[in-house]
């Protein structure tokens, strides 16, 4: 089974995350420290305002119906979340906030 190429803040904090995983590896580190070492060294998922959305899908010129599709999420989805009537969350959430911080390449 394949593993998703994890993206780390900084240079530092992926050498940090390594090592903990490492402890990890030969039990000198419990999974609730490990927990705390993923949430501190992977890209944070912060919630985005309707204006933010608009933003990332119009830097990426694309229509509503493809950044919909970009997303696997529905085209009246998308229209929701600029208009602030819905809020994405979950692995929707993860992607736009990858594709503001790393460019809608970082996703497709």
């Amino acid at each position: 089974m394949k593993t998703a190429k994890k993206k780390y803040r900084s240079g530092p904090l992926r050498s940090l995350h390594l090592a903990a995983k490492d402890l990890r590896a030969v039990d000198a580190l419990d999974k609730a420290m490990m927990r705390h070492f993923d949430v501190a060294c992977v890209t944070p998922v912060d919630a985005l305002k309707p204006q933010a959305i608009k933003r990332i899908r119009e830097h990426a010129r694309m229509s509503q119906a493809i950044f919909a599709l970009v997303l696997n999420v529905t085209t009246p989805l998308v229209s929701q979340w600029e208009r602030g009537e819905k809020k994405p969350s979950g692995p929707s959430l993860k992607l736009l906030t990858l594709a503001e911080k790393k460019g809608i390449e970082a996703i497709l």
